[in-house]
């Protein structure tokens, strides 16, 4: 699984302070599996933060390589301030497959339930959320909000949730497909 776009988190002209290798590095987000990738940019080209660069394997015209996976831990304080931001576009834009989610979670051990996995839902919404769903599927966050009473924003828990799992050490991942390294 890999993905062919990346938005770009920050952007480091000179590469890192403390490195000897004075490329320009860029720390970036995959737009479909949310990987944390570091990727060297082609000479004089410049990027901005948010921009959409592609990274597949056919010629690419921003992105030497993309050198390597980081680890949320690696990211610069601009990218981690950048990083809810980024994703809530993205979960906006992708709206439809994060409903479908709260549609057709499904309980994960006799205990626990999936949607229990995200911020600020517990027992009582996460059966408010099974009955409201038995009684007609879910159509956008919005609607979610208005038939389950006193649920924080669904797409903000989704984005802490997404956030949750880019840090790593989680036992299960949801969203977030290129599993970050066990610290």
């Amino acid at each position: 699984m890999r993905d062919d776009y990346a938005f770009v988190l920050d952007y480091l002209p000179q590469g890192y302070a403390a490195s000897f290798e004075k490329r320009p590095i860029a720390q970036a987000l995959g737009e479909k599996y949310f990987a944390l990738l570091e990727l060297v940019m082609k000479p004089g080209v410049k990027v901005m933060i948010g921009e959409k660069v592609y990274i597949g394997k056919e010629k690419r015209d921003k992105v030497e390589l993309v050198k390597s996976r980081l680890s949320f831990d690696r990211l610069t304080a601009a990218a981690r301030n950048e990083l809810p931001n980024l994703l809530s576009k993205i979960v906006e834009e992708r709206e439809k497959e994060f409903v479908e989610f709260f549609n057709k979670a499904r309980a994960i051990t006799i205990r626990q339930h999936s949607l229990e996995l995200l911020p600020s839902i517990g027992k009582k919404h996460m059966q408010d959320i099974l009955a409201e769903r038995e009684k007609k599927p879910f159509e956008s966050f919005k609607d979610i909000a208005e038939r389950v009473k006193l649920l924080p924003d669904p797409k903000k828990i989704i984005v802490e949730r997404i956030i949750e799992e880019l840090k790593g050490n989680q036992k299960y991942y949801l969203f977030v497909k290129s599993f970050p390294r066990r610290r």
